[in-house]
């Protein structure tokens, strides 16, 4: 699946469009290692490697519009592209200081709706929102200037959600006092 979803990427043209460290393909496979190299399961692994096909609330450049959403399930599976799904609709500033609430409370950028997603899918959404914000981190000495001491807060929030080598990547980029 993973080389299917390479492809794809590859004829939406993700090579060519610029990212911190490179091009946006660049960025989903080391999202995507990144994710591999702490354990993640395949279908998060596969969600790391798409998590940018529908823009999110960081990067709004979309590959796919929404009404494409089943040919994405048919490429990655249908967990991966929830997960890919709820990353890209997740307002972030309205849902990260809720997410590691048992009661969370996430809003959707798409539909305004505002509910409370399932353990799984969060923690889901703390591991991949870490790989992300840790590759650019690493590969962008500005941007971790800029944005470290507000990563580290987030993930402090995000703890109790993040795996233990995810917690560990956090001290290596970010240093002290994140989690």
């Amino acid at each position: 699946m993973p080389d299917h979803a390479v492809a794809w990427l590859r004829e939406l043209g993700a090579q060519h469009l610029a990212h911190p460290g490179g091009t946006l393909l660049a960025h989903l496979e080391r999202v995507q290692g990144l994710l591999a190299s702490w354990g993640a399961r395949p279908a998060l692994r596969r969600a790391g490697l798409c998590h940018a096909f529908y823009g999110t609330d960081g990067f709004p450049t979309a590959l796919l519009p929404l009404s494409r959403r089943a040919e994405l399930a048919a490429v990655i599976g249908d967990q991966a592209e929830e997960i890919v799904y709820a990353y890209a609709a997740c307002d972030r500033a309205a849902s990260y200081p809720t997410l590691a609430r048992e009661e969370a409370s996430f809003r959707d950028r798409f539909t305004g709706r505002v509910h409370s997603p399932a353990l799984e899918l969060r923690r889901d959404l703390a591991e991949l929102s870490a790989a992300n914000e840790l590759d650019l981190a690493r590969v962008d000495p500005a941007f971790r200037d800029a944005w470290g001491a507000r990563l580290r807060a987030l993930f402090a929030g995000l703890r109790p959600l993040l795996s233990e080598p995810a917690r560990r990547e956090c001290r290596a980029v970010l240093g002290d006092g994140e989690g």
